[in-house]
This record gives structure tokens, sequence and C-alpha cells, in this order.
């Protein structure tokens, strides 16, 4: 019988938040012109990377091997952690501190990419320790 993974479900979740939110409720600027800066393009990569981070997931939920399953987390920690650095760091941002995209975008994914990173690291030990 298979185990159900309650903490990839949770990664999938936080996945799902981080890639969709990074292209609308926290997302970047909307300009009214149509236009947009570069933190449009930080949006479009924190939207690659949950995707990314949502299929290691879906990954980690059919695996049935501890040893996969341990792999396919460190996978999710490494995503994680290059999400924490698109927004600010890899891709820049608006220079003033009260645009959207650095109020609003930037600690939200900074957050949601270190919860995703910390689960993952706890699930991998708790496979570590199943493999055993």
């Amino acid at each position: 019988m298979k185990q159900f993974s309650f903490s990839a479900c949770v990664i999938l979740l936080l996945a799902l938040v981080i890639a969709i939110g990074s292209v609308s409720f926290l997302g970047p600027c909307v300009h009214e012109d149509g236009s947009f800066g570069a933190c449009h393009w930080a949006g479009q990569g924190m939207l690659g990377i949950g995707i990314l981070l949502a299929a290691q997931s879906l990954l980690a939920l059919v695996s049935k091997q501890p040893r996969t399953k341990m792999g396919v987390y460190l996978a999710l920690v490494s995503t994680a952690l290059l999400g924490i650095f698109v927004p600010g760091t890899l891709i820049s941002l608006c220079r003033m501190a009260t645009m959207r995209c650095r109020a609003i975008m930037q600690p939200a994914m900074t957050i949601l990419c270190v919860v995703t990173a910390a689960v993952s690291i706890a699930e991998y030990f708790t496979e570590r320790k199943k493999a055993k």
C-alpha cells in the first residue's frame, strides 16, 4: 500500500501559490499603458520556478522508493533556494521600496520559498530514516 505524503501535498500547494501568485495577486507592478519593467521578468522567473516545484512535488507524491523521494526532495530544496534569489538578486526589481515588486512580491516569494525548502529538508530526513 502506498503511503500518503502530506508534506508533498503541502509543497505542491506552496508551489501553486508561487506559480499563480507570481503573475497575479503577489506579482509585480502592472502599468496602465501596458508596458512593464524589469520586475516583470522576476515574476516570470518565479512562475517558472513555481511550475518546476509543482512538477517535482508531483514526482514526490507518485514515487514509491524512499531513495528516489530523497533525490526529489533534494531537488526541491535547490529549486526553492534558487527561488529565494530570483526577485531582487538575479533579476532586478524597481528601485523604490514602495513599489509592489519590492513591497509584496519579493518578501512573499522569499517566505514561500524558505518554507518550501524547510519542508523539503524535513521530508528528506524522514525519507532517509525510512531508507535505513
